[in-house]
Order: structure tokens, then sequence, then C-alpha cells
């Protein structure tokens, strides 16, 4: 008889080890409290980013504090991809959809970067960081995405370390096929893949002083998605999507 899958998951960003007692925060609490409704002896499952996936069990529920008692590791912790994505912020709705479909895409940092045609400057970090937390949980990786605070795109550049390559999408359609520059990634000696980032525009897509400042850059390749314009949410997770397939764990 298969085991039974535990009915929710967690991220705690405390030590997780055997026979460890936990208090979860009123938040928490709430959630499996009052939304999941779980109850004494019940199993939860939970992450930390550092210590694997462990096996708890709902020890004692109160309307405003639920104990957890951890009892064994379910996965060891094991490495995940290295993927960046900047991209130019967009208003409420579609940037939470980035940032969910980015994690559930394995993206290892979110860098929102703002340039000059940039509609929505504002970024709220904690926000999009219970996102990404929410998007973690549901889609069972170990680890979460770090948020990094909005910066301007010449500081990206200049801050960006030369060993990792950054695909730009250029919407000139000056760029090369995606796939095509994908498929030149050369593997370590280990066999894994060298780490990379990808940059998304704005939806009045990028100045011709951005480009021609991208375009000097050693470790930018611009890369295109196909003819059609795509929005850049869209074009986020097709550049996502594409790496997972080529080089990162879809393979």
């Amino acid at each position: 008889m298969p085991e039974k899958k535990p009915c929710a998951r967690l991220f705690l960003d405390s030590e997780l080890i055997a026979d460890q007692m936990i208090k979860l925060d009123r938040d928490q609490s709430h959630y499996l409290a009052q939304v999941m409704r779980v109850r004494s002896g019940e199993e939860i499952a939970l992450f930390n980013g550092r210590d694997g996936e462990w096996r708890a069990v709902v020890s004692n529920v109160e309307r405003k504090a639920v104990t957890l008692a951890c009892r064994s590791r379910l996965r060891e912790q094991a490495d995940e991809s290295d993927v960046w994505l900047a991209f130019a912020p967009l208003k409420k709705t579609r940037i939470d959809f980035v940032v969910e479909k980015a994690t559930e895409l394995g993206v290892a940092r979110l860098l929102p970067v703002i340039t000059q045609y940039t509609a929505a400057a504002r970024v709220n970090v904690e926000r999009l960081s219970a996102r990404v937390i929410e998007a973690a949980e549901q889609c069972e990786r170990l680890t979460v995405p770090s948020i990094e605070p909005p910066c301007a795109l010449i500081e990206l550049l200049s801050s960006w370390p030369g060993e990792r390559t950054l695909f730009v999408l250029d919407e000139t359609g000056a760029g090369r096929p995606i796939t095509e520059a994908l498929m030149e990634c050369a593997p370590t000696t280990d066999g894994s893949f060298p780490p990379c980032g990808f940059l998304i525009g704005p939806e009045g897509g990028f100045s011709s002083s951005e480009l021609d400042a991208v375009r000097k850059r050693a470790f930018v390749t611009t890369v295109g998605v196909g003819p059609r314009i795509l929005r850049a949410e869209t074009a986020a997770l097709a550049a996502l999507a594409c790496w997972q397939a080529i080089v990162g764990d879809w393979r």
C-alpha cells in the first residue's frame, strides 16, 4: 500500500532535525488550523532550502498556534537549477504570475530591473516573496528563489558575474534563435551546465541606447523567441521552458 502523502507542505526558515518540536507562527498556524483544517496526528511536509524535506506530525492544534513534531527526512537536499531571471516589473497580477511560474520552472534568483520604458517601477518585494514561497510549497521544490530589490539596468549589467551568460530577449529580431544559442552551452566536467540568466524587457521593449549597452557586454548573448510579439510574461516563461528542456532538469 503506498505511503500516505502529507496533507500540506510548508517552508520554514529554521533548522529541521529529528524529534524537534516546532511552534508555527500565527499565519502558518491559521493556514493549517482554519484553511486546511488539520487535526492532531496528521502529517505535514516541511522544507527550509538547506536540510531537505522532512515529515512532521501535527502535535497540537489551537486557533492561533499549531505545534508540529519533526520526525524523519523524506528527501535529501539536492542541487537545483542555477538560472536567474532579470525582468522589468509588470503590473500587480502579471508580476505575481511571472514570479510564481518562474519558481515552478526552477529559477534560483529573481531580479527586478528598471528600464527606460518600465511601466511599473514600484515593486513590493515582501509581497512577492510570499508568492514565491507559496509557489515553492506547491510545486514541491526544495529551495525558494531569492528576490532582489529593484535596480537600474546599468547597475544589473555592472554587477553581473562575467562567468554567467546573460541571454537577453531581443524583440528587434536581431538575436539568435534561443534554442540554437542554448544548444551551444557546453557542459562542465561533471556533466552539469554552466550558470546563466535571462533578461526580459518591458512591454515597450528596450530603448536603442539600452540595447547598445547590453550588446557591448562580453557575457551577453541576444536571443529571440520566434516570429510573434510576446507579452513580457509569456516571453519569460517561454525562455525558461526552452532552458529547462535543453540544459535544465527536464532532460
